[in-house]
């Protein structure tokens, strides 16, 4: 008799074993056309799935050939519920010779962070406070209101308005600190409410597209400070960054702009237009070209609250320079607060590092205080990289 043959009408069906790869077979398949990932020593194939992946597709491609255990833990906060999705991706596995990670990356780094977060999650250190943010949410509010009342009560002229702008922007800055947090989907448990309550902070708050600011933060921290694959350091050759870049433009001669003059020109074009001109061309584009509707109908009514709010005191010309005297404000503390926290000179083509050792590599400290962690958002970049 054949192997099974002594097994009964209910006997359970044995799996058949799945085939096994070799790292060099796999680091073949990281093309556009052709991604495989390793999870847990398991390998899938996501190329047709990377369309439809809800962090966006260049995410996936990100990882394509590597091992990405770590930073699919860190970007799904149910893990039980997104498996699911993942069965049919399933193609096989590591040999049981090969080692879990990849490219030399550090196997003791690796189970070290892990045993350290499985400690931090025992200890409850990832557990939001939702008092805590719905304070955040209501000073806010009440900022938008101080903004609002001073123009009512003192008037148009020129004092109450720029008053009234660095409130505003203020407001606007705080909103951008806050809606980060539940972009991470770190406050709520289920991932809906932090979802709804993200498009209500960046959309109504601040007008900007709660999928756009997703897909560029999740690359972001996927591969940060890698050029090509973090959006925070393309700088579209308006500037040259970190230590290794600036050397091949020397090289290749390549000069778009005279970048031995950058750190003069930089407060000229980067602080002043980042917001005002940069981001919300992007942000405007990219939900219109993506039918990204939902996103668009909070970002309109953020301008329909601002416009009806500011056109009695400014007419409509007078509220659109004033929207934009707002985030040219806003746009200097941004660029001032990312720099700070976020850009070291440490900035290279794909080192191929542990995951740990990529989050620590992008981020700086700063002096912890009540002030700097509200002025800088502090205590989200602190937690943000882990």
């Amino acid at each position: 008799m054949g192997k099974g043959g002594n097994q009964g009408d209910g006997a359970p069906e044995r799996e058949a074993p799945l085939p096994t790869f070799r790292w060099e077979e796999i680091q073949q398949h990281n093309l556009r056309s052709d991604q495989w990932l390793v999870i847990d020593r398991r390998v899938y194939d996501v190329t047709r799935w990377s369309r439809r992946h809800p962090g966006g597709h260049r995410v996936l491609r990100h990882y394509a050939g590597e091992d990405a255990t770590d930073a699919f833990r860190a970007f799904h906060p149910d893990l039980s519920f997104v498996r699911k999705f993942m069965k049919p991706l399933l193609v096989g596995e590591l040999a049981p010779e090969e080692p879990s990670q990849d490219r030399g990356k550090s196997s003791q780094i690796t189970e070290d962070f892990r045993a350290l977060r499985k400690a931090a999650e025992d200890m409850n250190l990832f557990k939001s406070n939702h008092l805590f943010f719905l304070l955040l949410l209501a000073h806010i509010i009440a900022m938008e209101s101080l903004a609002w009342f001073t123009v009512f009560y003192f008037g148009n002229g020129w004092i109450p308005t720029v008053i009234t702008a660095f409130v505003l922007a203020t407001s606007q800055a705080q909103a951008g600190w806050l809606q980060h947090d539940y972009g991470h989907l770190s406050v709520y448990k289920k991932s809906m409410w932090n979802h709804i309550v993200h498009k209500f902070i960046i959309g109504h708050l601040k007008g900007a597209s709660a999928n756009w600011w997703n897909h560029r933060h999740f690359q972001h921290h996927a591969k940060p400070n890698i050029f090509h694959k973090d959006p925070d350091v393309n700088m579209l050759h308006v500037f040259v960054l970190g230590e290794r870049q600036p050397v091949e433009y020397g090289k290749k001669k390549l000069k778009y702009l005279p970048y031995n003059h950058q750190h003069e020109y930089f407060f000229l074009i980067g602080p002043p237009l980042l917001i005002p001109m940069y981001f919300q061309y992007q942000i405007i584009m990219t939900m219109i070209v993506r039918k990204d509707w939902v996103d668009l109908a909070w970002a309109f009514s953020y301008y329909a609250r601002f416009f009806l709010t500011y056109i009695p005191f400014y007419g409509v010309l007078g509220t659109i320079l004033f929207l934009n005297f707002i985030r040219f404000l806003e746009s200097h503390w941004f660029v001032w607060v990312t720099q700070m926290n976020h850009i070291v000179m440490e900035i290279d083509r794909e080192p191929y590092r542990d995951w740990l050792s990529s989050q620590l590599a992008a981020t700086c400290n700063v002096e912890q205080s009540f002030f700097n962690d509200w002025f800088s958002g502090h205590l989200n970049f602190q937690i943000e990289h882990q």
